[in-house]
């Protein structure tokens, strides 16, 4: 590797470069024809490979195959086409350097001041049903080499890696009578640079899974701008959201029907609703109505019922206190009668697989509400994976994807749980994987009573359930609360039996709980003497 060479002039962003010859080497062609046009028209020189020549040739468009440039046909089924020293140094080549220009010359190397190339779809490949060969033949060489290589020389040379790309091009030729400034040509340089880096990631990814390699001594993480925001979590933090998986059903890729823009908040709560809902199935594949309602991350009410009016009312009857303002998510079709009842309290957002269009007629009326769907729920036992920073790091970890059947718990008491005891340890124990630790949740008749989260203590979480509780009761105007006959679910084990007399105090009746502490024993013999019945699953679902 040579040293920089110190006699090269520094990069000015006011200088402008004209275009005279452009590369033109894309894999998605929809706006092919149109750019190519676009730039013929402003006098420019096209030089186009393959696939991409022969479209532009049919259309009567002038342009010269890469293989007449380089004096060398494409070998290998099209993998060797553009890796020559006449196209790279064509990119590369510095032009206020006397010896480049001198090489250039010598070699007939032809300069190129612009590069237009998309790459292989890769990401859309494995994104499908493929064979591992597809996958590896969807990886582009050339594409990528032609980008770095043009991004380099930004200097020089202008590169474009998508159609607004483009666009931004030709109208800047315009303005400057063919000629383009240093600041569009660093910020398309920026942009090429992390395009390849995106597409290397997606790969590496990739066969990192494919080598089942559960810790690569390389971890990469990419995204595609979907959406820049005002601010983050606070107005002093900059914010934005990527797509990683735009096949995958969710916040991300949801369409919004009403509403201004979700800001940072809104989409980490509304991810939050729609992930918790999805732990209960589709309605459309046979799952029973279910809704959640979520307030900073964290569930204040969830219930399912045979229909999504009784479910949202259930729900709401948990927490209506911390519902204002809160996310609306359903496993299903949100419905008129729904919509309805959900306009009488203050909503952020709604979102759900479908709404009926007799529902929307109901909701446009609330001006300030957020309408989003997704058609379709995410898969909770999906793969994936999660970061988080540290100072001076990133913890990684695969996504908390695990859920049980009623065939996986163990009933570890004397008394065994009845048919609705079971229902409901294992709806609390769904709605507990979606809770801040330490986590406690009752829920009685398929609907949540109280919700304890992010406590550092598992009995100030129980107590916190309970007194929730109460509070619902109060405004309810119930004669008892609605932990009377409950089922708890804790999201760690039971370290003492405090926790199991203080949920037995609420008036749970049945208990489901990981295990595995050293005081099982003990713990188990309180639950027996308090006469309850309680699971265990061999799992847990911290969540910090």
């Amino acid at each position: 590797m040579s040293l920089p060479n110190p006699d090269l002039p520094t990069f000015s962003p006011e200088r402008k470069i004209r275009v005279r010859t452009a590369l033109i080497s894309v894999s998605e062609k929809s706006n092919l024809i149109k750019h190519a046009k676009a730039l013929s028209e402003r006098g420019i020189s096209l030089i186009s490979t393959g696939g991409t020549y022969r479209t532009i040739s049919k259309s009567g468009i002038p342009v010269r195959d890469v293989s007449n440039l380089t004096q060398y046909p494409e070998i290998m089924d099209g993998r060797v086409k553009t890796l020559h020293p006449v196209v790279h140094g064509g990119l590369l080549g510095n032009r206020d350097l006397g010896s480049h220009r001198h090489t250039m010359a010598e070699h007939k190397i032809t300069p190129i001041d612009l590069l237009i190339v998309n790459l292989y779809p890769f990401e859309d490949t494995v994104a499908g049903d493929t064979s591992y060969d597809m996958a590896v033949e969807n990886i582009d060489v050339g594409g990528p080499a032609m980008i770095r290589a043009a991004a380099k020389n930004h200097a020089h040379v202008a590169v474009c890696v998508d159609s607004e790309d483009v666009k931004a091009v030709l109208s800047e030729l315009d303005d400057h009578d063919g000629r383009l400034g240093g600041h569009l040509r660093r910020r398309l340089a920026a942009k090429a640079f992390s395009r390849t880096a995106a597409y290397d990631a997606a790969i590496g990814n990739y066969l990192t899974r494919q080598a089942e390699e559960a810790t690569p001594a390389y971890r990469t993480q990419a995204g595609i701008l979907k959406q820049a925001m005002r601010y983050g979590e606070n107005p002093h933090q900059s914010a934005a959201l990527y797509l990683d998986d735009p096949a995958c059903p969710g916040v991300a890729t949801a369409t919004l029907h009403q509403g201004k823009a979700l800001s940072y908040n809104n989409i980490n709560d509304t991810d939050a609703a729609f992930e918790l809902v999805a732990e209960f199935g589709a309605v459309e594949h046979g799952a029973k109505p279910a809704v959640a309602i979520i307030k900073h991350a964290n569930p204040c009410g969830v219930a399912i019922a045979d229909d999504f009016l009784t479910a949202y009312q259930n729900a709401l009857a948990c927490d209506p206190v911390s519902a204002f303002g809160g996310v609306i998510a359903l496993n299903g079709p949100l419905d008129a009668k729904t919509a309805g009842a959900i306009t009488k309290v203050f909503t952020e957002v709604i979102i759900a697989p479908s709404i009926t269009d007799e529902a929307m007629a109901v909701l446009v009326k609330v001006t300030n509400l957020r309408i989003l769907s997704t058609n379709g729920l995410p898969d909770p036992s999906r793969p994936g994976t999660t970061f988080r920073n540290v100072a001076g790091g990133l913890l990684v970890q695969d996504r908390d994807n695990v859920s049980i059947t009623v065939d996986d718990v163990n009933i570890v008491t004397e008394r065994q749980p009845s048919k609705q005891e079971l229902t409901d340890m294992m709806i609390a124990w769904k709605v507990a994987k979606h809770v801040k630790s330490n986590a406690i949740v009752y829920v009685r008749d398929g609907a949540t009573a109280g919700i304890g989260a992010g406590q550092m203590s598992r009995v100030d979480s129980a107590q916190i359930a309970a007194r929730k509780a109460m509070d619902a009761q109060e405004m309810a105007g119930w004669e008892i609360p609605g932990t009377r006959g409950c089922a708890c679910a804790s999201d760690a084990f039971f370290p003492f039996t405090d926790g199991i007399y203080t949920a037995a105090a609420a008036g749970a009746t049945a208990l489901i709980q990981p295990g595995g502490s050293i005081r099982d024993a003990e713990v188990i013999e309180a639950a027996n003497e308090a006469g309850l019945t309680m699971a265990f699953t061999g799992m847990r679902h911290f969540r910090h």
